[in-house]
Parts: structure tokens; C-alpha cells; sequence
């Protein structure tokens, strides 16, 4: 027999638009694909399901998250983008042991698991050693999370100003040692620096490689940075290097002429409007992509200042966005375009097309794999439910998901994390996390005893 599994009698929200949003409507996988979507599908040999009182949703994408830094959870509350790229860069990064890549990518995978998020874009750049790379693609095999491995370059200040240091060529090994299947829920990009961090020569070599490999590109492009005047995407469009295999991260100082060009050429952008707005990176080009025909992704980004979980990023956006549009003339009626259906848009389908996976998942569709997220709508938070896109959009949180479903195998049941020994991994994450304070010279807050409101 099949391996089968009945989701009974939810509010289905597809994001496909031949099936759109259905009350009351089952969902059938077998051999983690979806092969039906219909009201009362009557009696199946299957494992079931209760979704009564849930929304069904795609699983949530994540387009862009530091995965390996999750022990420094809350480090950074309220930095400036200098003050990140001075701790965690230059300061923290070296200190890292594989182990520490390992533990955090295990916890930050797992913690994206317990929030919905069932893909995510693994952005490596804390790769010091090829050890560190095969640990952080263990931490991410073990939790059981689809996510695209971004094979970046090592932590330190050498690689990150003006760089002159070409990507490792171990990006070859690990290719070919990690990512030789294409039905591998880990699937292979490269993160990748870019014009003003690296010299014109390494930028070239570093592209070369990506595409030798077939690789997708993801890299961070148009952030206020103290002293960092560059339009990196120009640049690029003016090597001759852009292509509809790139995502752009934040993008929030790119020109309207340089999002033209993104679109233009096919890419896509991920923007992480909580890291944005809180490090000082500048305005979330949200409206500004959309504007040039561009479908907007959105990431986490990094967990020593930003929550954890998509919830979060889409009513920041929302927010954000609309905010934006709201002008300087009272006399001029409020008419912003963004709404809370494009944000769960942004966290499922798009995020899908920006990682090159949208023929598996992105939306409830018959014949793609079954990553599914069940949210409670009947919570003292969510219920009653009215519209069930802004009951997962403007009232749920990561409290409410009570389901997470990965290519067919469910991950969190009834609310809790399947197979997840937590004592384990606490003990993991404190450990590192007290090694790498440690190893940085760095005293953790907890122990002190007469301290300002920051350890950096």
C-alpha cells in the first residue's frame, strides 16, 4: 500500500488559483505528494488528520536566514548594521568550531520547523573550514527541513571589505559530495558577495563559478553601510552578470533604474523588512518591487535581532509598506496597494519561485509535494474566524501552528515538534553559544553582575 495521509475537514488556502480557498475540504497525500483536494472525500486507507478548526496553508518559505547563528539568539536587539557586521563578522564568526555551525543550523532549522516555515534559504557565510560546510549541511539534513544550502564564504573581515579573497573552490566538493541527487530535500546555491564587498576581479570569478556548478545565486545587494556607496546591482548589470538565477537580499538603497533591471532579467528579491527597518539597512523596497512587476519574497534573515518566524516579516511588511504610501497631504485619500493576501503570497508561492522550486511546492496543488502547514483558527487568539488568509497573516503566531508537514512526513504534531529531543538540543545550543562568547572574549550578559543594557 501507499504511504498515505488524509488531512480531514480544514479551511483549505491553496494559493493555486484553479483551487482557491475551500472550507471544509480534505487533502490527500500519498507518497508525499498531493493527489486530491475535494470536499469529503469519503472513507481512505490512510493516516488521518484532524484539521477541523485549522487553516491549511503551503508551507512557509524563508528566502533568507543566517542559519548558523541561531545560539547568539537576542544578542543583538537593537544594533546598527555596523554594529552587526563588527560582532558577528569580524568578531564572533572566526570563533565559531564546525560544531557551532552544526548546532545552530540544527536549532534554527528545527525552530523555523515549529513555526511553520518548511523551506528555507540556508545563507552559509560562516564557512571558515570545509568542516564548518559539512556541518551545517548535517544540522539541516538532521532537522528534516527542505531548505537550499547557500554555500557562502568564511566569517572574517578579510572576506567582507574590498574584499580580494575569491569564493573557496571547495564549493566543488561540496556540490558534488552533498547535492548529487535532485530529489534531496537540500538542493545547492552559492552565497555570494558581490560589487563593493569584493573587487571587480573577484566578483567575476566568483559568478563564473556559480553558474559552472549550476548553481542559484543568492546575494546581498543595496544596504546602507557606513562608507558603502556602491550600486552593487548596476555593477552587475553592467558586467553583464545578471540572470533569472539570482535572488537580491534587501535591496533597500537599490535605485528604481536597478529594480528595473532585476526584473528585467528575470531575478527575484528577498527582503527582510524587521532586520531592515531595526539594523538601519534602509526603507524595504516592498511597493518599489512590486511597482516594476516584481513578486517580493521575505526572510527572517538573522535571529540576534529578529523573531524567528514569518508571522513577524509579513505584519512588518504590511505595515511597513503601507506607511510608506501614506504621504504628507491630508487632503489626499489613503490608498495603499499592499494587502495581507499579498504577504501570504510573498511567504509561500513566491519564496517557491525564488528558490527555483516552484514545480514542488509553493501552493496546495495536485501533483506537488506535500509540505502543508496546519494554523489553529480556533485559539483565543485566532478565533472565530472570518477571512482565514488574515487569520495566518494579521492574528496567528507561531503558538497556533499546529501541524508542519514535509514532503509528506509531519514534523510537529498537535503543537509539539516530532522525534526533537530538546534536552539534547538545549544543551547543544548553550554550549555553543558560551564557546563562542567565550572564544570572542565576550562575557555572557547572565553572568554579569553591574552591566549596561548590552554585552557588545
Amino acid at each position: 500500500m501507499a504511504n498515505r495521509l488524509l488531512i480531514k475537514n480544514g479551511f483549505v488556502v491553496s494559493q493555486d488559483p484553479a483551487i482557491g480557498n475551500r472550507p471544509a475540504t480534505d487533502v490527500l497525500v500519498e507518497d508525499g505528494k498531493i493527489v486530491a483536494i475535494e470536499r469529503d472525500l469519503g472513507p481512505v486507507d490512510a493516516e488521518v488528520v484532524d484539521a477541523t478548526g485549522t487553516v491549511v496553508i503551503p508551507g512557509l518559505i524563508d528566502t533568507h536566514r543566517h542559519t548558523w547563528e541561531t545560539a547568539t539568539r537576542g544578542l543583538l536587539p537593537s544594533c546598527t548594521i555596523d554594529e552587526y557586521l563588527g560582532a558577528m563578522i569580524a568578531t564572533l564568526g572566526p570563533a565559531y568550531r564546525p560544531q557551532d555551525i552544526y548546532a545552530g543550523n540544527l536549532l534554527g532549522s528545527l525552530e523555523a520547523l515549529n513555526a511553520g516555515i518548511t523551506t528555507l534559504v540556508d545563507w552559509s557565510h560562516c564557512n571558515n573550514t570545509p568542516e564548518h560546510s559539512d556541518a551545517g549541511i548535517a544540522g539541516l539534513r538532521e532537522a528534516g527541513i527542505r531548505a537550499m544550502y547557500a554555500h557562502g564564504t568564511p566569517a572574517s573581515a578579510e572576506a567582507w571589505v574590498d574584499s580580494v579573497l575569491p569564493h573557496s573552490e571547495d564549493a566543488r566538493r561540496v556540490r558534488s559530495e552533498h547535492f548529487s541527487s535532485d530529489d534531496d530535500l537540500l538542493t545547492f546555491a552559492m552565497a555570494l558577495r558581490g560589487p563593493g564587498i569584493c573587487r571587480p576581479e573577484v566578483v567575476q570569478h566568483d559568478w563564473r563559478l556559480a553558474r559552472e556548478l549550476a548553481a542559484r545565486i543568492t546575494v546581498h545587494v543595496g544596504m546602507r553601510i557606513t562608507g558603502l556607496h556602491v550600486q552593487a546591482v548596476h555593477e552587475l548589470h553592467r558586467a553583464g552578470l545578471m540572470g533569472p538565477d539570482t535572488t537580491y537580499v534587501h535591496a533597500t538603497t537599490t535605485t528604481d533604474e536597478e529594480i528595473q533591471h532585476i526584473a528585467d532579467t528575470g531575478g527575484t528579491v528577498s527582503i527582510a523588512p524587521y532586520v531592515e527597518m531595526v539594523l538601519g539597512l534602509g526603507h524595504p523596497p516592498t511597493g518599489r518591487a512590486m511597482d516594476k512587476g516584481l513578486h517580493p519574497t521575505l526572510s527572517v534573515d538573522v535571529v540576534c535581532s529578529s523573531p524567528g518566524d514569518m508571522f513577524t516579516q509579513m505584519r512588518t511588511a504590511l505595515a511597513q509598506d503601507r506607511i510608506r504610501s501614506f504621504g504628507d497631504d491630508v487632503d489626499v485619500p489613503f490608498a495603499a496597494r499592499l494587502t495581507h493576501a499579498d504577504l501570504l503570497q510573498f511567504a509561500t508561492l513566491n519564496g517557491a519561485v525564488a528558490c527555483g522550486l516552484e514545480e514542488r511546492v509553493g501552493s496546495l496543488s495536485i501533483g506537488k509535494e506535500a509540505d502543508i502547514v496546519l494554523v489553529r483558527a480556533d485559539s483565543i487568539n485566532t478565533l472565530p474566524l472570518v477571512d482565514p488568509v488574515a487569520t495566518v497573516t494579521t492574528s496567528a503566531d507561531t503558538s497556533n501552528v499546529d501541524t508542519v508537514i514535509v514532503r509528506g512526513e509531519i514534523r510537529k504534531r498537535n503543537g509539539q515538534l516530532v522525534g526533537v529531543d530538546m534536552a539534547r538540543l538545549r544543551a547543544l545550543a548553550e554550549e555553543s553559544r558560551d564557546s563562542v562568547l567565550t572564544a570572542a572574549g565576550l562575557t555572557p550578559e547572565w553572568q554579569l553582575k553591574d552591566s549596561g543594557p548590552s554585552v557588545l
